[in-house]
């Protein structure tokens, strides 16, 4: 068996990164793995902010999962820093096997390290067995999410 090692994403990695997000019924309708342009430029912000991390999953040089992780500090809760994790996704080959929990994981690590107090993250209504992942990793369902298309 393979390692599996979380690295920083590369500008290579962007095609297989866009594919995974892609790869459902909900990514399919707002993501378009034929146009890489708006990821390049946003890549490109990404790698300038020091609070923002995109990392992959790698399997012997082949991205088989991602995340974003977003470093917030902030004055509520007593100006406690938090952590967004954004963006998972999990190849399908590799769905079922582990690597989901391993890349949250990371991220709760990495949000320690960074001195967060709060992990936070949302899930689409419709993803109900991503919501069932999210609860075993320990992580509670508390707020009603709103969003404004731009």
């Amino acid at each position: 068996m393979t390692t599996i090692g979380i690295r920083p994403a590369a500008r290579d990695d962007l095609s297989a990164i866009v594919a995974m997000l892609a790869d459902d019924a909900l990514g399919a309708t707002r993501e378009s793995p034929d146009d890489l342009a708006p990821c390049r430029s946003a890549y490109e912000r990404l790698q300038s902010d020091p609070n923002r991390l995109l990392v992959v999953a790698d399997r012997d040089g082949e991205v088989v999962g991602t995340l974003q992780l977003t470093i917030v500090p902030g004055l509520s809760r007593r100006g406690s820093t938090r952590s967004i994790i954004e963006g998972v996704r999990i190849h399908r080959s590799e769905r079922g096997h582990g690597l989901g929990a391993q890349l949250i994981e990371w991220a709760v690590d990495e949000s320690r390290r960074q001195g967060c107090q709060l992990v936070q993250l949302t899930s689409d209504s419709a993803r109900i067995d991503a919501h069932r992942f999210y609860e075993r990793l320990g992580f509670t369902g508390s707020h009603v999410g709103f969003k404004l298309q731009l």
